[in-house]
């Protein structure tokens, strides 16, 4: 142990501090009685490094727990940090995941074992505030997801080509009032990956279905991007199971801009299952133009959300359901007796729509639209704001929410 010095009613006594191996030593005997169910599906390998020069190896194997000094070369995750946060996180005293929204903590390689490593550090009896790993069978298909809180159940839906950490700020914004579950969508993250239409009709049914395995009858939506089309599409095919709607820069189905659609047909997503190359350099600029000013976001972020990319993106069914899920949102048509506009006029359920004035992907300029489909709806453009509102502007996207989410909030 060592001490640091701390102000205790006007005197300076020393509070013992641990170090990151009498904290792994204090919490792998802890393990070692308790066997916490969430690790016993675990295989894997992950290094923390305090940056003492003194690195440990972490080896998980079905619940059983190894801890060496090194650095594994097989490692699929490394945390980095400084050793009193090291130390918190693994004794269950800090979150992990406040620590990397901080810019306090990096993660290289899995993203996901790191969230799930944290929620399995944290010893506090169950709904604690901070996410624990989950998994259910829905519509047939196996779904990693995070849950944290207590409350009335709220649902937050990632885009395309992310996974469930993309909305780690709402799940933690909103935690100590609701019961927040962020799954990873079929097809990205750690969830299955059938081959699937990837429409929005496939993810509405399997959300309904994923609703009844986590016990939840109606519940509140958010969703990015993608994660918003989904969320609508489930209000309009089941609207007795949502109870309000919270859209952050919704993908909708194009209005203009659609003399490519000819070709997108004719690209069948299976030829994703071929080898794709991707440099490095080229997803790091294409995950910066998702935001008004990249420089905002800590660079440790970056390297963590390229690095889980490329992780789900090598493999060819992440491909494949990557490449169908985007064509599904191109080819979707706008007008007609199923197009998506016309429908939209039906939507029930009380709805907030964020948009970003500097949005590429989804132009702010949707918001016409949508106030012409939905006059009942709010809608909400963020100045010099991109695509991705709740990590580039997180607490006024989320104070818009938690306002919208109220109970003492009477909407039409």
């Amino acid at each position: 142990m060592i001490a640091a010095r701390e102000p205790l009613h006007g005197r300076q006594d020393p509070v013992p501090i641990p170090t990151t191996e009498a904290a792994l030593a204090e919490t792998f005997d802890h393990f070692t009685r308790r066997k916490p169910t969430a690790a016993a599906a675990l295989d894997a390998t992950l290094v923390l490094d305090d940056g003492t020069g003194r690195p440990w190896t972490i080896r998980l194997e079905r619940g059983r727990f190894s801890l060496t000094t090194g650095r594994a070369r097989d490692a699929e995750t490394t945390i980095t940090s400084d050793p009193l946060t090291i130390a918190g996180i693994v004794r269950g005293k800090h979150s992990g995941m406040d620590a990397f929204l901080r810019g306090r903590l990096g993660v290289r390689g899995n993203l996901s074992l790191a969230l799930t490593l944290d929620g399995i550090f944290d010893r506090r009896s169950r709904p604690s505030p901070r996410p624990h790993p989950g998994r259910v069978v829905a519509a047939g298909i196996d779904t990693f997801y995070l849950e944290a809180g207590a409350g009335d159940p709220v649902i937050v839906l990632h885009g395309l080509g992310a996974t469930n950490a993309s909305m780690v700020p709402t799940l933690a914004a909103l935690s100590s009032g609701y019961r927040v579950l962020a799954p990873d969508l079929p097809g990205f993250g750690e969830s299955d990956k059938p081959l699937a239409s990837y429409d929005p009709a496939f993810f509405a049914g399997w959300l309904t279905a994923f609703m009844d395995a986590t016990g939840i009858t109606r519940a509140h939506l958010i969703g990015n991007s993608m994660g918003g089309r989904i969320a609508l599409e489930t209000a309009l095919v089941a609207p007795e199971r949502v109870s309000k709607l919270a859209l952050l820069a919704p993908s909708m189905a194009f209005r203009r801009f659609r003399h490519a659609v000819p070709i997108v047909k004719f690209l069948a997503p299976e030829m994703g299952a071929l080898p794709v190359p991707l440099l490095r350099p080229h997803i790091d600029h294409g995950v910066r133009l998702l935001f008004s000013k990249p420089e905002r976001l800590h660079a440790s972020w970056y390297d963590a959300a390229v690095d889980e990319f490329l992780r789900i993106f090598r493999t060819p069914r992440g491909r494949v359901a990557l490449f169908a899920a985007a064509r599904q949102i191109y080819l979707e048509r706008p007008f007609g007796a199923h197009g998506f506009w016309p429908r939209l006029a039906g939507l029930r359920a009380p709805a907030l729509f964020v948009w970003g004035d500097r949005d590429r992907l989804v132009p702010s300029g949707f918001a016409r639209h949508v106030e012409e489909a939905l006059p009942q709806a709010r809608s909400i453009v963020l100045p010099d704001c991109g695509h991705v509102p709740q990590f580039e502007h997180p607490e006024r996207t989320h104070a818009l929410v938690r306002d919208f989410l109220s109970p003492a909030r009477q909407d039409p």
